[in-house]
Formats: C-alpha cells, structure tokens, sequence
C-alpha cells in the first residue's frame, strides 16, 4: 500500500495548477496570473501624463508610490473604459520592474487551472492584440482567455503610438 501513496503522490507533483485572477472587459473573461497581482484597488483620482502612448491614462499615487496606470481596453483595441463600481485597477509587478496598474471592468474571482485545462494559443505573428493571449482556460463551463502580461505591459508599439 506504501507503494501505491508514493505513486499517487508523484502524480500530484506532476501535475502543476496555477491561481488567475479572473477579470472582466468588456464582455469577455481574461485571466491574469496570480504571481504578477501586487494589488487590486477600487478606482482612483489619475492625474494625466502629457506624450504617452494613448492607453496610458496617467498615474495615481499608492501608499506614497508613483504608479503608472494603463487602459487594458485601449491597449486592446476595445471601446474606451466606463467607469463602474465594479471598475478596479490592478497592480501589477513583474519580476525588477515598477508596478503598473491596468483598468479592468471588474474582478470576478480566483480560479486553479491545472495545464490540462489549458489550452495555448497560436496566432499570426503581425497581429500583435492576439500576442496578448497566451492560452485559453477552462473553468465551471467557461473560456477565459489567459494574458501574458509581459506582452501586455511591453512598449513595443511606443513609437507608433505617438
């Protein structure tokens, strides 16, 4: 019987589960991994910035930091934010970098997704909105689009923005 534990245990190393925090624009769910979530605030007075690419809406101060905030639906191509109670930013951090906080509709929950309810995604290399996407999970029934939040919060299109 000792055996069969070992065996069962391993199979429980094996397969690996990470925690998304399911979130909403627009219609859509998206899911962001919840090893980048610094944070996750109600909605707060943003002071513009002048030249910045037009997704940023500015900056807000957090606990005495300066942190800059981007509109997820601009970035996205989606129709301007309406602003909810349900509206919240989310901070992100990503390994060194500073935070950044990103304009979602509304928080929903927090989800375990193991990879075999994950599903990745391939998409054409010169539509960079897809690159957003890094797979598609399934939970309770519904799709919920996975963000890589390294190529959400990247300035690669900065110089065609402007």
């Amino acid at each position: 019987m000792e055996n069969v534990n070992a065996i069962e245990e391993k199979k429980e190393e094996v397969s690996t589960t990470v925690q998304y925090i399911v979130v909403k624009i627009g219609n859509e769910q998206y899911g962001i991994n919840i090893k980048y979530v610094d944070n996750i605030t109600r909605l707060q007075k943003i002071t513009r910035v002048p030249n910045v690419q037009p997704y940023m809406q500015g900056v807000m101060n957090l606990r005495g930091e300066v942190v800059a905030v981007m509109s997820l639906r601009k970035k996205m191509g989606l129709p301007a934010d309406e602003f909810t109670n349900s509206t919240r930013i989310i901070i992100l951090k990503l390994n060194s970098q500073d935070e950044v906080g990103i304009i979602v509709d509304e928080v929903k929950e927090v989800v375990n997704l193991e990879e075999s309810e994950i599903e990745k995604v391939f998409y054409d290399v010169k539509d960079e909105k897809s690159s957003y996407i890094s797979g598609i999970g399934k939970h309770n029934g519904e799709l919920i689009s996975l963000l890589d939040i390294g190529a959400v919060i990247s300035d690669k299109d900065k110089d065609s923005a402007m």
